[in-house]
């Protein structure tokens, strides 16, 4: 296992290397830069030039592509993403830390009503297959996989927040939250989390409970599944004792691999819900072409993906004994 921990380690590195180069040249090679965005705010032409020309050379854009991308690793490998490029230049794991408590409480949130909830549909439809509820059930949630969550928003908000103004949708907190008693606060978090939290939710819940159904009816062929049933065992302590546990291993993968994505936050979603999270963080950093804070988000993006997936494939041995990484 350490071994095998080790060869994984060596060849991630590479990947994340690779990710960080062309990460940077793309953000780099775009239209615009930080200067540019900031000296249009100066209304003397004249003036705006010079601007350009001392915040280009202020950030360090008067380099060359490659020195700067140097200077970058420097910089990473003591975990110093450096300050950002915007008017007040503070520092980039300050902005960051500032924005993850909303994504990471959306991610853990969504990930355990999604899983809560699809572990026993999926158990059920697959348990009883083709019956009224695995139709049922199937037919609902093809259908909202097939709509985007973005989609699923628009009209949420029309209807629910502004139409028969039940819940709101601007933000994580009401104007007058500091006001509000503890049992208020509480409350007012919970509205706030009730139209984002499903539309993070609905179209991995189709997902997660079709993937448990149809790894059911894999273990359902296996020989002791069989042997069970032909020994008189019932249907139910066939599904939940025998089952369930070998049904359930692959979604540590499944989770390995979602839950670094979820983390990352969702652009579209953040921005229409106006959420103080991740993803609008990387939206603003995008329009102020903030390059030090962009690539601080999709260095940690992907170096979560990868680390979920080592550690999925860890614990896929801890929970099935057969598997062994030699």
């Amino acid at each position: 296992m350490l071994s095998y921990t080790i060869r994984r380690i060596l060849l991630a590195l590479p990947t994340l290397f690779g990710i960080t180069l062309v990460t940077f040249l793309v953000i780099n090679l775009a239209p615009g830069d930080p200067a540019s965005v900031q000296a249009d705010q100066v209304m003397d032409p004249r003036v705006s030039i010079r601007v350009y020309e001392q915040l280009r050379e202020y950030y360090g854009l008067d380099k060359p592509l490659l020195v700067r991308y140097g200077d970058w690793l420097k910089r990473i490998v003591t975990l110093d993403f450096g300050n950002s490029m915007t008017p007040d230049s503070r520092k980039v794991t300050v902005k960051i830390m500032e924005r993850l408590p909303a994504t990471l409480s959306l991610a853990v949130l969504s990930l355990g009503i999604g899983f809560a909830l699809a572990i026993p549909i999926g158990l059920l439809s697959g348990a009883r297959r083709n019956g009224w509820f695995d139709t049922v059930s199937s037919t609902i949630l093809y259908a909202l996989y097939a709509i985007p969550s973005y989609v699923m928003a628009i009209p949420l908000i029309l209807w629910i927040s502004i139409g028969l103004d039940l819940l709101p949708f601007q933000g994580m907190k009401s104007d007058n939250y500091e006001q509000l008693t503890t049992m208020g606060k509480a409350a007012d978090l919970a509205k706030h989390y009730v139209l984002i939290t499903f539309c993070f939710t609905y179209g991995a819940l189709a997902f997660q409970s079709r993937f448990v159904r149809q790894n059911l009816l894999e273990v359902f062929r296996q020989e002791y599944i069989l042997t069970a049933r032909a020994k008189g065992v019932g249907e139910t302590t066939v599904v939940l004792k025998h089952a369930f546990r070998n049904t359930l291993i692959p979604l540590v993968t499944l989770f390995g691999i979602t839950f670094p994505q979820i983390l990352g936050g969702s652009v579209i979603l953040e921005v229409m819900f106006n959420w103080p999270g991740i993803g609008r963080l990387f939206f603003e950093s995008i329009l102020q072409r903030d390059y030090p804070t962009l690539m601080a988000l999709s260095f940690i993006t992907a170096f979560l993906v990868l680390l979920g997936t080592l550690l999925a494939d860890l614990l896929y041995a801890v929970v099935d004994p057969r598997v062994r990484y030699d």
